[in-house]
């Protein structure tokens, strides 16, 4: 796995780019009328479309697009729903053309299994096994999740449609991206684009904040902890998404030969670290403390630290004092409970007796909804555990748990392999690299939110799973 060789695919015909492009344009003027006729989705319709069917023809078009779009695809700037179809939305739509595409062309190219063993066997079986169990207690969800809309189903195939099927599409994003990987040419594109979609969620994010006309100093507060919510998305999934793609970025950068590359991830990375500030995610904090020190560890040398310490010594002079008051959050009260926003006495604690009532395969997923201490009133209304370990032992228990744990080891050693590869070139070596350090990130921050499946926050690192896998399915070059 660590000799891995690359061999060149063939690239797009030229008249293949200049059909894609016809169609594109085609399309643009199409949504455009509509737009003047038949509102705003009317664009977003002939845009998909026309999308559609220039990655009809080449499946790694789609792929480019999926790492560009895929980030910014969780805010409400893409519509849930077109015409009136719930679901019918551009990244749907480009999914499913990707897939078709792969399915008629991509396949014969490269034929083998497109869902590599272990991601079905250890991460999609206990989510499946899960899924099923969770079918039965629909009726036992807690009434206010209904509602207050948390949930927007009230029957069962509703529950998997949400619950199981949508966080999968993330899956079959990544693998599709695998397909293209291992197709393409150059790695290097994959990478670029999908900078390019963290860069555009990061300029929502600050669109939104300079339009809202708050202050900075009341992001840090408590009470802004939902102020994202307005366009869909929390500031501890945007602080988790910036930590990801820093991260990849990061290592990308130090290691990269090119000029332009360089400066242009630099960029990248100085948006990273805006939008992680911007959050006040405690959370986001911690991951971005922590791929700089793996940074620091990994590539230590004299010069580089002290060159960190001045950097942090001038930010530290420079940083907002509100930054420091969301660091130190609840420390002046002398409790843990507080320092956790609560979540040691209102959530993790009466939680506990569920998690013994089927510690070995769980009760379902989002079993938080129906747990007795949700219907009891015995925690606080959240829909989610707040801890990533412990959403998974209540769902899938601790076999669910060990096969998912057991799957990330497995991308452990994949990230490991190519970050280590000398053939490939030295930007791409760094991404993977990165992508070490962004799982170590994933894991910690597990501890405080998130989730062990596909949530929107984890999208980046599944684009990277993708691409691994994509990397080490291309067959070792022919030796004379």
């Amino acid at each position: 796995m660590a000799t891995v060789t690359l061999p060149q695919a063939q690239a797009p015909s030229r008249h293949l780019w200049l059909v894609a492009g016809f169609v594109l344009l085609v399309g643009a003027a199409a949504g455009g009328y509509a737009l003047a006729m038949q509102e705003v989705q009317a664009l977003y319709v002939g845009l998909a479309g026309a999308a559609a069917v220039a990655v009809l023809m080449d499946y790694r078009i789609g792929a480019i697009l999926l790492l560009a779009l895929l980030p910014v695809s969780s805010t409400s700037l893409f519509p849930r729903g077109m015409l009136g179809v719930t679901g019918l939305n551009p990244v749907n739509l480009l999914l499913a053309a990707t897939l078709i595409a792969y399915l008629v062309k991509g396949r014969l190219e490269n034929p083998g299994a497109l869902i590599p063993k272990p991601l079905a066997v250890l991460f999609i079986l206990p989510i499946a096994v899960a899924a099923v169990l969770g079918t039965t207690h629909v009726d036992d969800i807690h009434p206010g999740f209904f509602e207050q809309l948390v949930i927007n189903y009230t029957n069962w195939p509703g529950y998997l449609r949400d619950a199981a099927i949508k966080p999968l599409f993330t899956v079959l994003a990544a693998v599709l991206v695998a397909a293209a990987v291992a197709r393409a040419r150059r790695p290097e594109p994959y990478v670029a684009a999908l900078a390019i979609g963290a860069v555009l969620l990061a300029l929502v994010m600050f669109g939104f904040v300079i339009a809202s006309g708050v202050r900075i100093g009341w992001l840090a507060s408590p009470r802004a902890r939902a102020f994202f919510d307005q366009i869909s998305t929390h500031a501890n999934e945007l602080g988790r998404v910036f930590v990801t793609v820093y991260a990849l970025m990061l290592f990308s950068w130090w290691e990269t030969k090119n000029e332009k590359a360089k400066v242009a991830m630099f960029v990248a990375l100085g948006i990273m670290t805006i939008g992680i500030v911007l959050t006040f995610s405690r959370n986001a904090f911690l991951g971005f403390f922590l791929v700089n020190g793996l940074f620091l560890l990994w590539r230590f040398q004299a010069k580089k630290l002290g060159l960190a310490m001045l950097g942090a010594a001038v930010a530290a002079a420079f940083a907002p004092a509100a930054i420091y008051r969301r660091l130190s959050y609840g420390f002046d009260s002398g409790s843990a409970d507080a320092v956790s926003a609560g979540r040691i006495d209102g959530i993790w604690g009466p939680l506990v007796p569920d998690m013994l009532e089927s510690p070995l395969w769980g009760t379902g997923l989002d079993s938080i909804m129906w747990s007795h201490a949700m219907t009891g009133g015995q925690m606080l209304f959240v829909g989610h555990p707040h801890n990533a370990y412990l959403q998974a032992i209540l769902d899938m228990g601790l076999i669910g748990l060990g096969m998912t744990l057991v799957y990330y080891w497995t991308v452990w050693r994949g990230f490991r392999a190519l970050g280590s590869n000398a053939y490939l070139t030295p930007m791409v070596r760094g991404f993977f690299q990165g992508a070490c350090a962004a799982l170590v990130a994933f894991a910690v921050a597990g501890m405080t939110g998130g989730s062990l499946r596909p949530q929107p926050e984890n999208i980046p690192l599944w684009m990277a799973i993708g691409m691994m896998y994509g990397l080490l399915a291309r067959k070792p070059a022919a030796t004379n």
